[in-house]
Formats: structure tokens, sequence, C-alpha cells
């Protein structure tokens, strides 16, 4: 039996934070890169239907709005983007759309030259002013239009089109991230003759230049993409189509078990892992890695008690971080206690300083006792709090269960309150919540990807305390146009300090992510984020 296990290297490599304390992006990733497939040398072969489980519907179809994978795994495939990330060699950036770019030597001008052979499925032709378009309305959206990640691009100043496969970005100050936002998942490239008739038209219509053209949406059923005939990179892509198959979670298994399902690409819990990997054999294939994404908890700075930084420190304290990160890792995504960056990344804060930030201390008692009495200065007596938690159970459940079960030990009464995603999203939008149980998820480690979660919510509509904090703007913004590695951790560290002191805002846990994939299903490579790599480019079947 082939089984690509990288869980005891990973476990060897981040279990050492106390005497490494930073362990840097290159080393976890050379780590995840020392194990290859069988047959990875293999020539791809043309031709079959790839059908994968996603356990969670879209809301809507428009790329620059949406924050989850609900999103993305159907969606994706039918979308180009400007640049994207190198699954297979991650973090590395490679051209999509762009055939090559360059920047100059201050970092405020970024020049793009565009494929001349991309079109979108209704047969147009790519431009540059459909990359111009798409930009500003990720940038500067229109009145009406929701732009999630909007602050990741405040540095954009104006886009130039000198010619139509030319298209010039000038920055307002030297962004840290630029390239790597600009390879962002998220950033699909729409039709500009499209938006100018209707901004709103990619909320309701799928029109992309990726490698498969839609098909159809059955909703609660599947969702469907065929070959795009006319895809720019000659020969691909290799599949003739794919099917997402829409599964509840507690029927993804099953769907594996009986050849139903190749792949369900956002991850399974270890219980799942060592099911599959018993009753299939050397018919399954399993990846592991450190999962850039975490669970939050999120304080409605608009409602008292919780506009009282008192009563939201005093909540976070009282939560027993090491002891379920201990207790939850064999039967959850659950595993990591970190900060506002993902442990062992390069700028994530070594367990030897975060254990002192209110609610990283390992002295779980201390610091319940300190939280009672924070809630006893706030005047707050018998507290009561419902938590507002997206119908996903894994994790967001045991999540939600760790805060009921750390809150009733310092006297506070907790109900949970559990919506499907899209009435979740409805009711953080109306401010209608105590504490909301959020998630973060990005596609790379970089504090001014990262941090948005965190920003004030006037700059950032993804913040959803709803809190308004310009010191830690100033500290965002600061060390975005920071080239100093040094000098911009210690900004993060100073933004990360305040945000967990003040805690609008909180980190539970981060994940690790575990996928099983058929051995048949090749081509496909994990990273730390399950939004890359989900475009199927390269994804062929051994059949």
């Amino acid at each position: 039996m082939w089984l690509r296990r990288e869980e005891g290297a990973q476990r060897t490599a981040l279990g050492c934070r106390r005497q490494r304390p930073l362990i840097t992006i290159a080393a976890v990733l050379a780590v995840l890169t020392t194990v290859q497939p069988a047959a990875a040398d293999a020539l791809p072969k043309r031709g079959g239907t790839l059908e994968f489980a996603v356990t969670v519907e879209p809301g809507n179809f428009d790329c620059h709005a949406n924050i989850s994978f609900a999103f993305l795994h159907p969606i994706a495939p039918h979308y180009s983007t400007l640049l994207k990330f190198d699954a297979a060699n991650y973090p590395q950036i490679v051209g999509d759309v762009a055939e090559s770019w360059n920047v100059s030597p201050d970092r405020l001008t970024y020049t793009f030259k565009l494929r001349p052979n991309v079109f979108f499925h209704d047969g147009s032709r790519l431009t540059a002013a459909d990359i111009k378009a798409s930009y500003e309305r990720i940038a500067r959206p229109a009145q009406g239009v929701f732009s999630a990640r909007r602050v990741d691009y405040a540095a954009i100043s104006n886009i130039d089109t000198p010619d139509p496969l030319t298209v010039v970005f000038h920055l307002q100050w030297p962004e840290a991230a630029m390239l790597a936002d600009f390879a962002s998942p998220w950033n699909c490239i729409y039709s500009a003759a499209k938006l100018a008739q209707d901004p709103e038209f990619p909320k309701t219509h799928v029109l992309g230049t990726g490698a498969f053209a839609f098909v159809d949406y059955v909703k609660g059923q599947y969702w469907r993409g065929r070959r795009w005939d006319r895809y720019f990179q000659p020969g691909k892509p290799y599949l003739d189509g794919y099917q997402a198959d829409f599964t509840p979670a507690n029927a993804v298994t099953a769907a594996y078990k009986n050849g139903h399902i190749a792949a369900e690409f956002r991850g399974v819990t270890p219980p799942q892992r060592d099911d599959l990997v018993e009753t299939l054999g050397d018919r399954v294939d399993i990846s592991e890695s450190p999962w850039l994404s975490n669970l939050l908890v999120v304080f409605n700075a608009k409602r008292p008690p919780f506009d009282d930084a008192r009563v939201r420190r005093a909540l976070s304290l009282a939560i027993d971080r090491w002891g379920a990160a201990a207790k939850l890792q064999s039967s959850t995504f659950l595993k990591y206690v970190g900060g506002v960056m993902r442990p062992g990344s390069s700028m994530a804060t070594p367990e030897a300083e975060l254990v002192n930030i209110p609610g990283f201390s390992h002295d779980i008692s201390a610091s319940r006792d300190e939280a009672k009495s924070l809630l006893t200065a706030a005047g707050v007596e018998n507290l009561k709090v419902t938590i507002k938690v997206r119908d996903i159970p894994m994790p967001h459940y045991a999540g939600a269960d760790l805060l009921t079960e750390s809150w009733q030990q310092i006297g506070v009464a907790v109900t949970q309150d559990r919506r499907n995603i899209w009435d979740w999203q409805k009711d953080i939008d109306a401010g209608q919540f105590d504490v909301a149980l959020d998630f973060s998820g990005d596609f790379y480690d970089d504090p001014t990807i990262q941090l948005t979660k965190y920003v004030s919510h006037d700059l950032s509509p993804v913040n959803y305390s709803y809190s308004t904090d310009r010191f830690l703007d100033a500290l965002f913004i600061g060390q975005a146009v920071t080239a100093d590695p040094r000098q911009r951790a210690k900004m993060v560290r100073d933004f990360e300090q305040h945000a967990l002191t003040e805690a609008y805002t909180v980190p539970l846990l981060w994940w690790n992510r575990i996928v099983a994939t058929s051995s048949k299903l090749k081509g496909w490579s994990i990273t730390p984020s399950h939004f890359i790599g989900q475009d199927l480019t390269d994804v062929w079947l051994d059949q």
C-alpha cells in the first residue's frame, strides 16, 4: 500500500516550538514536499469526469464577495486570475492570464503583459480592460457591490491599460504583500462589458476564462463543469469535466467508501482518515499539512456589555486553549494554539511570548480567576451569552462546545444558535448577535492578508466585531509598507498584543488539514490553504 502520511513529520516540526520558537515557512514547506506520490512521474491522461464532495452550497456566484470554500471549490474551475500560486511548488507564484510581469524598483508600479489567446466562455477575447474592471470592482466597489477583501488593495491608486495586452497598476505605497495579492484565488477576472451592463452580474451568472465552462447547477444536488476547448494552456485541462456533489458532512465517508467521490478537498477528521485508510487501503491517499485557517471568537463591540474591553478580555481569558488543543486534535481539525499569525509561520509569535498575551497562558486557573475579577469590575453579573454558530459541524460545533464549557466555568450562562452559513451571515451583517464563532481562512502567510479580520470595520467589512481602532489601522498600514522583515515583525507583534488585549476578535485554535483522495486522482497537491489549487487545471484521472 502506498500512503502519503506527513503527519508524523509535521508533528515533529511543529511540536518543537518550545525549543525552536520560529519555524520558517520554507522549513514547513520542505517537510510537505519531501514525500511525493509514487505516480508523480506518470504522464497525465486525458478524459474522465472528476466527482468530488462539497459539504455546503454557495449562496451566490460572486468571487469578490465570497470567503467560503463552499463557493470556491465548485466555482473556481470556471475562472482565471491574473497570477496564481503553483500548488505543487507552493508558495511559488506563476502567471495565469498574465504571461509576464515586472515591478519597478520603488515597488510602486506593477506592469503585466497578458496572454494573447485568452477567451471568455462566451467566445469574447479577454483584454486589459477586463483586468482593470475586475480590480476596480475589488478595490473600489460600486454602490451595492460587496468586496470582501477591499482593504487588501487599498494601495492601488489607479490602473492604466496602454494597450489591449498591457495593464499597469500604480500604488500609493509599496505594499509588501502585493504580488501575493495579485495571485489571490478570489480575484476572478470578469468581463468588463458585462460589469458595465450590471456591476452585480457575477452574483447570479458564471462567465469566466478558466479551464472549465459552466454546465448546470441543481440546488441541493450538484454543480457541473465541462472542459473549455479554447482554454489558453495547450492540452489542458486533462479532465472532460467535473461534478461537485453537495454532500452532508455525515455522508462524506460513505461516499468515499462506495467510490462515489474521489475527494472532499477541504479536509477530513483524524477518525475519518483512519477509517478510510483501514477500509480502502491503497485505494486512498492521505495528505496532511498545518492549515492556514483558524476559528475566531468575535464579540459584538456595538452591543453591551461586549462594548466593554474588560468583558471581552474576561471571556478570552476563560478559554483553555492549550488543554483543548491537546484534547481535540485526535478527533477534530483543531490542533494548534496561536495568535494572529499561523503557528510555525515566519511571523508567528513564539510560544514563550504568546503565553504572556491575555487568554494564552498555560495557567488556566489563574486566567479564570482574573476573568471573574474583570467581570466583577465591569459590573457584569449573571452574564448570559448566545453564540452564533455556522451550521458546519467540523470544526464549528467543537469550537462552540469549547466556548460553552469554558465560559460556564466562570459562571456565564451560554446558549448556541446554530444557523446555516447564509442565515449566519445575514445575522452577522445586521449586527444581530452577541458572540459569533467565525473563521479565518487565507491563501498565504502574510500579515496584510491575515490581519483583515482585526482592522476597523469601516476599512475591512470582514471585521465582524464592528470595532473601530485607529491604532490597529495605523499598525496595519505601517507593516504593509515596511520592507524590513524585522521591523515588520515588530509591528505585527505590537498589533497582536493590542488586538488580543482589546479582544474585539480573538483566535480560538488553528487547524490541521487532512485530505483524502482516491489513488486514481493525480496532479493535485495539498497546501496549507484549502483555497489554493482548486482550478483543477492540472488534475487528471488514472483510469
